[in-house]
């Protein structure tokens, strides 16, 4: 799996154009098995070097920014590509009803620091991606968040363990949430591990 999106990785549009719905099929099929929602609002999308591989590609097919554009979107998101030893999600509070969206996150400030994996006894702290503030001065939490859980080399191989159950959960006293992740998306998951 590679862990860096680099422009030679960029189809042009008239390229990407071409393979454009095949792509997307393929892409979407697979991240099926990379969701899970924790609790009524929050559903954690992993992320790997083809779903940014298609986020990009939909960027720059959206805005039409050409090569100054690319630069910026590599930057933006070759930071959520998985490297190895860690997980990448993004977090979104998906919540239709514009009233009540504000009112739930406008409770949930800081809830970026208390995501966590719990497998063996053992639990991993997300850690909020540091380009952005996730939370704002008056307190209200962003509706898209994006976290890495970074692994050590034996929680890695407690991960794969067939018969590790692995509980993803949000701590904070406003949304104390969690669920057990399915096999599926573990094994999804154990590609980014190398």
């Amino acid at each position: 799996m590679k862990h860096v999106l680099a422009p030679a990785d960029i189809l042009s549009l008239t390229d990407y154009t071409r393979v454009r719905d095949e792509k997307r099929r393929a892409i979407m099929a697979a991240k099926k098995n990379r969701r899970i929602s924790i609790g009524p609002y929050a559903t954690f999308y992993f992320e790997n070097y083809d779903t940014m591989w298609l986020q990009v590609h939909e960027m720059l097919r959206i805005e039409k920014g050409g090569e100054t554009q690319l630069a910026d979107e590599l930057r933006a998101y070759n930071p959520l590509i998985p490297k190895g030893s860690e997980l990448v999600a993004t977090v979104m509070f998906e919540i239709e009803d514009a009233v009540r969206r504000a009112a739930v996150l406008a409770e949930l400030g800081g809830v970026e620091n208390t995501i966590e994996l719990r497998l063996g006894g053992e639990t991993i702290k997300a850690k909020a991606e540091q380009d952005l503030d996730y939370t704002s001065e008056d307190g209200k939490a962003s509706s898209v968040q994006f976290v890495h859980f970074p692994f050590a080399a034996p929680q890695i191989v407690k991960f794969s363990a067939p018969a590790m159950e692995v509980i993803l959960a949000v701590t904070h006293p406003a949304y104390p949430h969690m669920a057990i992740m399915p096999q599926a998306l573990k094994q999804a998951l154990m590609v980014d591990f190398n």
